[in-house]
């Protein structure tokens, strides 16, 4: 059996949705056992909500809660008990193979960095999400974890993402690009251009820099960027994808004949709903940790929950992170002689 931890307090909507979703989980895949961490009066008053078969979803309690307002470094500190904690440290100790939380990022990524320690080789953890473009999907990397990377990290990024993209979504060649302000070698801050350079000599696929109008195009399939940039064009495309409903629903009330219209083209519009919604990605992994740990959106739905259940299952199976291990042993092992020296700035 495959053991998920997830954190039931973790989110805006804990744990009423995060309970739900995990019940789905348990309901859909058979190999799956679920230990939902949080207040246990709390969850139980959930899961008599729902039909549960017997064993596949246990309770593990824990007193307090990380808050979305909470600072990294001071919830860690001060939560030990958190039910956040709790998941973490039951994958540390390996009594689950990973760990769903969406709760507060920050605090995800702290704890799971000090508790679980990084995969060997790797030097900074960072956040993947998948991407729904004009061509499939693709994948970004970092989106928030590590704001100021160094050239290295910016290549173990690229590195990860291709094992990602391979393994997970099937692409047997993923391409790989670094987000830069403008596509010409000369562009960028220090830190780009020498990632630039080591990236270039690594064996991947590498086409070179993309600008922010590249991101849906699927023109890459991998997206290599620092946290900051990452975050904020996440951010962003959000609240675009928002307002964009907004302003089609105030048009399409305005009279009968742009309400037939949308009428018929209900099912385009359900269909790329579904390919740009969150709730089916589910969550992002953060890679490069010693062990599989997803971090949700905080506004999860039950669905969205279930999804990053799904994306967690599908990482152990793949065995990713033994991937990664390889990945940047044969990567960077095998370039050892064509090494380029990596500048100072941001260490």
């Amino acid at each position: 059996m495959i053991k998920i931890a997830v954190d039931g307090m973790g989110g805006d909507y804990a744990p009423h949705l995060v309970v739900e979703g995990a019940v789905q989980a348990a309901d859909d895949f058979e190999d799956l056992e679920v230990i939902i961490t949080g207040r246990e009066d709390a969850i139980k008053r959930e899961l008599y909500r729902h039909k549960v078969r017997g064993g596949k979803i246990s309770i593990r309690h824990a007193s307090e809660v990380i808050e979305m307002s909470d600072t990294p470094v001071q919830a860690i500190k001060k939560k030990k008990d958190s039910s956040l904690a709790v998941g973490i440290q039951l994958l540390k100790q390996r009594e689950v193979d990973a760990v769903v939380t969406a709760g507060n990022t920050g605090a995800a990524v702290a704890s799971s960095t000090l508790t679980l320690g990084l995969l060997p080789g790797i030097k900074r953890p960072g956040i993947l999400i998948t991407i729904p473009t004009l061509h499939g999907i693709s994948v970004a990397i970092d989106v928030g974890a590590n704001i100021d990377p160094a050239p290295e990290h910016l290549l173990q990024y690229a590195i990860m993402a291709d094992i990602y993209t391979r393994y997970l979504l099937r692409k047997k060649k993923p391409s790989i690009g670094l987000l830069n302000i403008g596509e010409e070698e000369s562009k960028g801050t220090e830190t780009l251009q020498e990632a630039y350079k080591l990236i270039r000599v690594s064996g991947l696929y590498f086409i070179g820099y993309i600008v922010g109008r590249d991101f849906f195009t699927g023109n890459s399939d991998c997206i290599v960027c620092d946290g900051f940039a990452g975050n904020v064009v996440l951010k962003t495309t959000e609240s675009i994808f928002e307002m964009m409903v907004a302003l089609i629903s105030k048009e399409i009330q305005k009279d009968w004949l742009a309400k037939l219209g949308a009428f018929l083209c209900k099912p385009a519009f359900e269909s790329i709903r579904r390919e740009t919604n969150y709730e089916e990605a589910g969550g992002a992994l953060l890679l490069g940790v010693d062990g599989v740990v997803i971090i949700g959106h905080g506004i999860s739905s039950a669905k969205a929950i279930r999804n990053a259940i799904r994306i967690a299952r599908e990482s152990i199976l793949e065995h990713v992170n033994d991937h990664i291990i390889e990945g940047i042993n044969s990567r960077l092992n095998s370039n050892s002689s064509k090494t380029i020296p990596i500048s100072r700035v941001n260490p």
